[in-house]
């Protein structure tokens, strides 16, 4: 298969730093030599550009969302390089950086396919609101822009409009949600399956019935978002949002595997790894792990 990976160095969405190294040290750990060692034709588009602010104009654009103007840039030109690479019939794959960037994949991934599907892998729902976020910080807020949900520097991100519809949503493995996101997943219907669902439910269950949905919804495309600390904060201590009782490493790859070996998936982000807030390599050598498991199972 060919994959384009596409790398954003961002960390304004978190607004902490360290995020924005995760793409240079998986590069350093051989990021595309582990992925062509599956038998893929890696097409690296290096980084794309990120403007820089200085901290002091955070709030330029909104009073409460964080960084408002270059989150947006950066999601309108990562848009482009997905809807591109989706074009030419490569498989996009996204590494962060933050999860802010999601809103541009799926905003990309959107305007190639009629009807997608968004699977987001995820410790958090990333559907707040600037009314509902408690923290400002806008990669909490990339799935509920998608929805059309959000202020009009994000829903409109590369055209104007919502880009994914309610139904065709699937968050996994949420266990931090706040109390507007809850709200949210209520009002809207959406295919929530929290930590505590996934364990009553099991993984190969929730897996088949994603599955099942996707397959009766006339479904062309599907974006699977994975963001590292859907893993349990034991195994990924460098991330900026870790949270207990997640995933376990086999659990995180059985996951994987059960979406990306159906050939469904056409399009996929790895996101927040922060090396900074890593211990001895712990988490960057994970998530090569994982990469490698990845494109193993991808189709």
């Amino acid at each position: 298969m060919n994959i384009n990976l596409l790398a954003v160095p961002i960390m304004y969405g978190c607004d902490r730093n360290g995020a924005q190294y995760g793409p240079k040290i998986l590069r350093e750990k051989d990021l595309v030599e582990v992925i062509k060692n599956q038998n893929h034709v890696v097409y690296d588009f290096g980084n794309l550009f990120i403007p820089s602010v200085p901290e002091s104009e955070k709030y330029a654009n909104h009073e409460h969302i964080k960084y408002l103007k270059p989150v947006a840039e950066t999601n309108n030109n990562l848009a482009h390089l997905v809807y591109s690479s989706l074009c030419s019939e490569s498989f996009p794959f996204v590494v962060g950086g933050d999860h802010s960037l999601g809103l541009g994949s799926i905003s990309g991934a959107s305007k190639h396919f009629e009807n997608l599907a968004v699977i987001w892998i995820d410790a958090h729902g990333d559907i707040n609101t600037p009314e509902t976020s408690p923290t400002g910080n806008s990669h909490g807020m990339p799935l509920a822009a998608a929805l059309g949900v959000g202020v009009p520097e994000l829903t409109n991100v590369y055209y104007d409009g919502p880009k994914v519809k309610p139904e065709n949503v699937y968050i996994i493995g949420a266990r931090d949600l706040d109390e507007g996101e809850v709200k949210l997943a209520k009002d809207l219907n959406l295919n929530l399956y929290t930590m505590d669902t996934v364990r009553k439910m099991g993984i190969s269950t929730v897996i088949e019935e994603v599955l099942n949905k996707i397959k009766s919804s006339n479904i062309d495309g599907v974006h699977l978002s994975f963001d590292i600390d859907a893993l349990d904060k034991s195994l990924v201590p460098g991330t900026g949002t870790p949270v207990s009782n997640g995933f376990s490493f086999e659990e995180g790859k059985k996951l994987l595997e059960g979406f990306l070996s159906t050939g469904l998936i056409k399009s996929m982000d790895f996101v927040e790894l922060n090396p900074i807030l890593d211990n001895k390599d712990m988490t960057s050598n994970l998530c090569i792990e994982l990469i490698n498991y990845i494109f193993k199972t991808l189709r």
